[in-house]
């Protein structure tokens, strides 16, 4: 392939020129290819070792004027066929045109220039040029090809390097993470290894650190075990390992194929060396922990989330935490495990703004409720676009329909209930929803319990000592989808909900959403 021309120094170390004109040369790596003696065993190890291109492109072409020491590298191949069309491209378009000009350097620009042109046409033809890889991590993903035989739709997530222990001995290579495979290649000495394993064939992956194994990764399957060791970073290895496992048994029980989640926002600044997939994948599983955090929907999508402080008036104090904005709810979650939690629905939301800053109070915004709650959020880094963020979401977010209290046992839900039909099929009464209706606002537990006489004993006491604890927990850290939720309000669950109240509470305990006069389990 043409490659953005680039100076090269020293263009015989460890190259065999096979053919050369006035103005290039085509050279071979040594140690590629038939003989090439222990010269050729080192190179290969060391290419190995140290992730050299040349293990992806044992060809290149190199462009010289005349008697110049220094070289530009203007093309690559990983075949001699490959190569040689290139070559004889050169041969026929530029020769004759090169042979015109007087000045060497007017040939190295013309030369540069006419590379860099038939660069810039290849890329246009690639789709999503804002998601397209890295140099080096393209080569890697055809370094995976080439020796492992995978086909062009196999994605390559990232590689690392590591040693795979073969018995007592540790191989030192390159293992390779690609959406439906674990590989590992090694050359050390001319002894190649090879391994290809299937996320669905692992049955258990641990990461341990022990004497003859340090920081490793177990990887086990229905068959053997695999132990790779000497990573730069386990846990980011581990939990990539980790995550590509889940999906493959996803997708095997649900028997579908990966596909990118392109809904997902998209990074602000492309990471250098990181694939596009790799990326889709931190930010899949950024979202999987915002969801299960606070007990949100699948189809919930964080957009971004940021370090600050929350005022508590049951505390009477700031907590450091993070806030999340998605599309339909901002959350807070604090630093410290239960100290608190809060879950604001978008369509709750009445006022956002930005409050006066001051020492004790850098950067603050203010959150306004329907049900006269206030949220107070400090020591934001970015307020502005903070606020303009929430501001786009709530002129998406449809208005509820009601105010005051968001309880879940307010909501109508008569829109998705059938409609009763006669014996012939059709409606017996064109039924609608009401807010007159007794059901419309109440339980029928509760409506019922009106009239049923009044309970006396230890039973009765114990159910009125749990709904004033309720009461008064209501009172000091709010009431609805909007109340702040710390282990005082785990304790009052665990102890057990009143009957009176399940109906509200049991709700939002358990993650139910109410979204839009629909109810979301």
């Amino acid at each position: 392939m043409w490659i953005t021309p680039e100076e090269v120094l020293l263009a015989n170390a460890l190259w065999v020129s096979e053919r050369a004109n006035p103005f290039f040369i085509l050279q071979r790596r040594k140690g590629h290819g038939k003989g090439g003696g222990i010269t050729g065993l080192l190179v290969g190890t060391m290419d190995v070792v140290l992730d050299s291109s040349a293990r992806v492109a044992p060809y290149r072409i190199l462009h010289q004027t005349g008697d110049s020491q220094i070289f530009c590298s203007i093309a690559c191949g990983s075949s001699r066929k490959e190569i040689t069309e290139h070559w004889e491209w050169l041969e026929t378009n530029l020769l004759q045109t090169l042979s015109i000009f007087d000045n060497n350097e007017d040939i190295t620009t013309f030369v540069k220039g006419k590379i860099s042109g038939i660069i810039a046409e290849e890329n246009k033809s690639k789709a999503a040029l804002e998601d397209e890889d890295s140099g080096k991590f393209r080569e890697a993903e055809l370094k995976m090809r080439k020796l492992f035989g995978m086909p062009g739709e196999e994605k390559l997530v990232n590689y690392y390097s590591c040693s795979y222990w073969k018995g007592r001995v540790p191989r030192q290579g390159w293992v390779y993470l690609s959406v439906n495979h674990l590989c590992f290649y090694s050359l050390l000495l001319g002894k190649e290894v090879t391994l290809v394993v299937q996320w669905t064939e692992v049955t258990r992956l641990e990461k341990n650190a022990t004497l003859l194994f340090p920081e490793s990764v177990r990887v086990s399957t229905r068959h053997t075990e695999h132990y790779f060791s000497m990573f730069l970073n386990v846990n980011d290895t581990f939990k990539l390992m980790e995550q590509l496992a889940t999906i493959a048994m996803r997708q095997l029980l649900d028997n579908e194929s990966f596909a990118a989640d392109h809904s997902l926002p998209k990074a602000c600044k492309t990471l250098k060396n990181v694939s596009a997939l790799k990326r889709d994948l931190d930010a899949r599983a950024k979202n999987e922990r915002y969801r299960a955090l606070f007990r949100l929907t699948q189809d919930e999508r964080l957009d971004g989330h940021t370090d600050c402080t929350l005022w508590t008036p049951f505390a009477k104090m700031h907590i450091v935490g993070q806030l999340f904005v998605s599309n339909n709810y901002i959350c807070f979650c604090s630093r410290e495990e239960d100290l608190c939690q809060l879950i604001i629905p978008l369509r709750e939301v009445s006022i956002v703004e930005k409050a006066d800053s001051s020492s004790v109070l850098p950067c603050p915004v203010s959150i306004s409720t329907k049900n006269k709650m206030t949220f107070l959020f400090a020591n934001l880094k970015d307020r502005d676009f903070l606020v303009q963020r929430i501001s786009d979401f709530l002129q998406r977010t449809p208005e509820s329909g009601h105010s005051g209290s968001p309880s879940p046992s307010t909501t109508p839900l008569s829109s998705s209930l059938p409609t009763p039909t006669g014996a012939a099929g059709e409606p017996s009464q064109r039924r609608h929803y009401s807010p007159s209706l007794p059901t419309a606002t109440q339980s029928l537990l509760h409506i019922y319990q009106k009239d049923a006489p009044e309970e006396h004993g230890p039973k009765a006491t114990k159910e009125k000592m749990k709904e004033e604890s309720w009461n008064i927990h209501f009172l000091e850290f709010g009431r609805g989808v909007c109340m702040y939720r710390t282990s005082k309000t785990r304790e009052l669950v665990l102890n057990g909900i009143p009957e009176s109240l399940r109906g509200e509470l049991w709700l939002q305990c358990v993650g139910v959403q109410v979204s839009q006069g629909h109810l979301y389990m």
